[in-house]
């Protein structure tokens, strides 16, 4: 049986590759290894994405919310494999289904990520993914990943090859 575990912001900066300002998990109050993960994300109003959505009315956005679901579960992947990421190795988000918003996410609230591993079949990895602040949910979604191995620069379009 797999142990639950915690992880501060220290060990959750060496299982993701996200930096800030696109890091957008904090904590990982418990992940058990091939099965669930339970993160938090602090939303504060220095968030780079609130001046523009909006400036009368902070407001996360939805696809802001979907990505830190998708960072959760990719520490869920990343601990399952055993796998710590480095320059030559990440898990992709590749799919997302039956994405719902339910409420707006905005400065002062404490997004609850939670993610469970619903499979994982021929290196296509699915979990059910909700966030939820004080315990009424925010979004959910079905969410895909696939380890993938860097093999060279990213190019961006019009880049030369």
């Amino acid at each position: 049986m797999n142990e639950p575990m915690q992880l501060d912001i220290q060990e959750i900066l060496r299982r993701l590759p996200h930096r800030y300002p696109f890091l957008l998990v904090d904590r990982v109050l418990e992940c058990v290894p091939g099965h669930k993960v339970r993160a938090l994300k602090n939303v504060t109003v220095n968030e780079p994405y609130f001046p523009g959505h909006f400036p009368h009315r902070p407001v996360m956005p939805g696809v802001m919310i979907i990505e830190a679901l998708a960072q959760a579960a990719g520490i869920l992947a990343f601990v399952t494999a055993g796998v710590y990421p480095d320059e030559n190795s990440v898990f992709y988000f590749v799919g997302i289904d039956k994405a719902r918003f339910r409420r707006p996410v905005g400065p002062g609230d404490q997004l609850m990520l939670e993610a469970t591993l619903e499979r994982n079949l021929r290196g296509i990895w699915k979990l059910a993914a909700v966030a939820s602040v004080d315990g009424a949910e925010a979004a959910s979604a079905e969410l895909m990943l696939v380890p993938g191995v860097v093999t060279g620069p990213v190019r961006g379009p019009g880049s030369k090859s």
